[in-house]
């Protein structure tokens, strides 16, 4: 506990699913969050749930104004920010030939833009600390891997990890780390139509929780101290291939 004592955490997407779970889990460790979001009546009611360490904010992640707007309450309530996590984001299942401009478009905007300003509006204020600070990009196995009938998400989530190298060799020397995790199918109201039997041949054959997510968070917070650039995969061995039976050999 206490890890993250007095840190300034802001979290994107903060408002339900994983974000709530992050959110949660940083205010357990001593850290003050802003839940940054577009959904402002869970946004706030997780605030209020949380009390002093939690603030919520009106965040349009693909808007600049929205982004100057959230740091500046944030610097207002809590001080400079040391860590952003950019949680944020949107899946859309829908095959090459029917995607429109327009839906590939927007799922870029949210999805990797948006870090992209997120980023670049938030390092001042991490400067202003004089411990430098971390950003988190928050990718998928989509980012290590190809998808079928999902162009613009896969798209959007190899961009986070090359956008997460760039940005960690340009910020390094500012004390900067910048990292990229990349999860699997995890427990969220997002995949309750993925089922269990899904998972049969994967290494580990379930879904992942939020809570080991969370956990990853704060471990990359703080005590990756030597780790930017890096890719994180919390996907129970997906990216792997399946698991082939291997009888074992008796002596």
């Amino acid at each position: 506990m206490d890890r993250l004592t007095d840190f300034v955490v802001l979290v994107t997407g903060g408002a339900r699913g994983m974000g709530a779970s992050h959110v949660r889990g940083l205010v357990a460790e001593g850290a003050k969050v802003v839940i940054g979001d577009v959904l402002d009546d869970d946004g706030r009611a997780l605030a209020d749930e949380l009390g002093k360490p939690a603030l919520f904010v009106h965040l349009d992640v693909t808007d600049e104004q929205s982004w100057k707007d959230a740091i500046a309450a944030t610097e207002e309530a809590f001080g400079p920010v040391d860590a952003l996590i950019n949680n944020a984001g949107v899946v859309q299942f829908k095959p090459w030939l029917k995607t429109t401009t327009a839906e590939w478009r927007r799922v870029l905007d949210i999805n990797l833009t948006a870090q992209f300003i997120g980023i670049r509006e938030i390092l001042p204020s991490m400067l202003k600390t004089g411990r430098g600070g971390v950003v988190v990009n928050v990718s998928s196995t989509a980012g290590l891997q190809g998808f079928a009938a999902e162009p613009a998400y896969v798209a959007s989530k190899w961009g986070v990890r090359g956008l997460t190298k760039a940005a960690a060799l340009e910020f390094a020397q500012q004390g900067i780390r910048v990292v990229s995790v990349h999860p699997g199918v995890v427990e969220t109201p997002m995949t309750t139509e993925v089922t269990e039997e899904s998972y049969v041949a994967q290494p580990i054959p379930r879904k992942g929780r939020t809570a080991e997510v969370t956990a990853l968070m704060i471990y990359l917070l703080a005590d990756a101290t030597y780790s930017t650039g890096s890719e994180f995969v919390i996907d129970g061995g997906a990216v792997l291939g399946p698991v082939v039976p291997v009888p074992l050999e008796e002596d």
